[in-house]
């Protein structure tokens, strides 16, 4: 076997031109003589798309040269990027048939239109209120004005379905066992008393009912028993022993327009409190007690309560003055605005809206009478204070 046949070819173990530049041509041999043969330089890297060296290595011009050529002695390099994002690719070619991409644009989002604000609503059913309360109030003046004694007699039904529906809801509630029977039958007994003996009478009955009371729950178990004897002493005082002022409203001569006053000046001031509160009412009056009560509400009850007082006082009570009915209607207002607080503070300790369901669209009888009943011996004093018994 002759030398050639062993010579390292052009091109067989390098890209480079052959002869390398500035070099002798190489000593024969075998290529894998370790000491006569010239160090076989490393093969350049082969990208990830093998056309692309071919490629550059076919062009013409300086760029296919330098595919083939390393004029500095160093590795082959080829006429394309060895890796990927060296350089940007092209864009794949669309086919013909497929339409041309438009560019996208985020379609505009449609602004929201603003919320329109809510309406306020009455927490209640408005016609069912109104006509329950003018069912009620035909029946009271017709009793008024007509026979008196009719009159006492609707003041006690009320008064006995207060205490029913109070003492049903503490036992639900609280499991507190007011006894009804001695309550009822006092409390009636209470609003006779009051029209027919006045003040004097009034206080003999109510002490009679508290003895009553403490009585007849001995007949029961002793444990609770001083929780439910004070439980019933308080629904005494709080329900019939305050109506029997209006009974003795009532004995006076002038009785039904003494009455009447009371119970306008008490009505125009929840509407007041009502109107003015639902429409401008913005600072809170009680809100851990009462959050619906608004400080704009109270001013509202004010005024209509003074401007309803000076009108019934001039006009209605004999040897009444305006002035007083300024004094007296802001005196309701107060009297009838802290007897809804204090209901709405026992309707919340017992965790209930309304004490009954008796009367649509206004809850039960209590739910009436809560600011009536405070406001009561209001009146009544201050009606003396001005004019007189009668």
């Amino acid at each position: 076997m002759n030398d050639s046949s062993w010579g390292a070819s052009p091109g067989a173990g390098y890209a480079g031109a052959w002869p390398p530049p500035d070099q002798g041509p190489l000593p024969a041999g075998p290529a894998h003589d370790g000491h006569g043969a010239q160090q076989t330089r490393p093969m350049p890297i082969v990208p990830d798309f093998p056309d692309a060296g071919r490629d550059a290595q076919s062009a013409p011009g300086p760029a296919g040269r330098a595919g083939r050529e390393a004029p500095d002695g160093g590795a082959a390099r080829l006429g394309g990027p060895l890796f990927r994002d060296e350089n940007p690719q092209e864009p794949m070619p669309t086919p013909p048939s497929a339409p041309a991409p438009q560019p996208t644009h985020a379609a505009p989002q449609p602004t929201p239109s603003p919320q329109p604000p809510r309406k306020k609503r009455a927490g209640r059913d408005l016609r069912a209120a109104i006509g329950v309360g003018v069912g009620l109030g035909a029946v009271i003046v017709l009793s008024l004005f007509f026979v008196k004694a009719v009159f006492v007699g609707v003041i006690a039904v009320a008064v006995v379905v207060g205490l029913w529906e109070l003492t049903s809801r503490l036992q639900e509630r609280k499991q507190i066992k007011a006894p009804l029977v001695p309550l009822a039958v006092g409390g009636a007994a209470m609003v006779v008393a009051g029209y027919l003996r006045g003040a004097e009478g009034a206080w003999v009955a109510m002490a009679l009912t508290a003895l009553a009371v403490l009585v007849w729950r001995m007949t029961e178990p002793p444990e609770g028993y001083l929780r439910d004897v004070t439980a019933g002493v308080f629904a005494a005082f709080y329900v019939p022993f305050l109506a029997t002022f209006v009974s003795m409203m009532l004995a006076a001569d002038d009785g039904p327009e003494r009455v009447l006053t009371f119970l306008v000046l008490t009505v125009v001031s929840d509407t007041g409190a009502y109107a003015v509160g639902w429409r401008f009412g913005k600072h809170k009056l009680a809100p851990r007690i009462s959050p619906g009560k608004t400080r704009e509400g109270l001013l509202g009850a004010v005024g209509f309560a003074m401007a309803a007082g000076a009108l019934c006082m001039q006009f209605l009570v004999e040897d009444g003055t305006w002035w007083q009915g300024l004094l007296l209607g802001l005196a309701v207002a107060a009297s009838a605005t802290l007897g809804d607080l204090g209901e709405s503070m026992i309707k919340r300790d017992l965790g209930i809206k309304d004490m009954g369901s008796l009367l649509p669209g206004h809850g039960g009888i209590m739910d009436r009478l809560d600011s009536l009943l405070p406001t009561a011996p209001v009146v009544w004093l201050l009606l003396v204070l001005f004019v007189g018994g009668g």
